[in-house]
């Protein structure tokens, strides 16, 4: 039975899900970079570390409410509470994607540095991260050559304007 739902193979939803979660990891190492940068020079490591994870937290509670609200809210009733959490879930990565940021920020604390150099080394990673998630993106989107190295350079672009930040905040 060609044409059928079941035929049809990958459900539509899987490769919009990726492209989701890889959005908000790439949002939320911009935020993480913006807190370090911002906050590097400024608190301990303990405290620096706390206010990344605690604001991406915020971020992503409020960008899930913001989509739930705005999107799928429909005729005065609110989505199913599964729809609600799949719909955060999707967007978890935001939160995690500080996790490798923030562990190179304590090893670099552990091994010596001081808080603003291990902020500074914990932005160098991000910067890693965020050329990874354009060149993972840009390949999902089956670009190559020039384009390809565009969209990667634009990805880590971000991190550099947090590191820009962190000179101008800090000097």
């Amino acid at each position: 039975m060609t044409g059928t739902p079941a035929d049809a193979g990958p459900s539509p939803d899987v490769p919009a899900d990726a492209a989701r979660r890889r959005s908000a990891g790439i949002y939320g190492t911009i935020v993480a970079s913006a807190v370090l940068a911002a906050g590097g020079a400024h608190l301990a490591t303990a405290p620096l570390a706390v206010a990344v994870v605690v604001t991406l937290l915020v971020y992503w509670a409020a960008e899930g409410y913001a989509e739930l609200l705005g999107e799928h809210a429909h005729a005065g009733r609110l989505p199913a509470w599964s729809h609600a959490r799949a719909s955060l879930a999707a967007i978890w990565p935001m939160v995690t994607a500080s996790y490798v940021p923030l562990l190179s920020l304590l090893v670099a604390r552990l091994l010596g540095a001081d808080t603003k150099t291990a902020a500074t080394v914990a932005l160098v990673v991000a910067i890693a991260l965020l050329l990874v998630h354009g060149w993972v993106g840009g390949k999902a989107s089956q670009l190559h050559g020039l384009r390809l190295l565009a969209v990667t350079v634009v990805a880590g672009t971000f991190g550099v304007m947090m590191i820009l930040l962190k000179l101008i905040v800090t000097h």
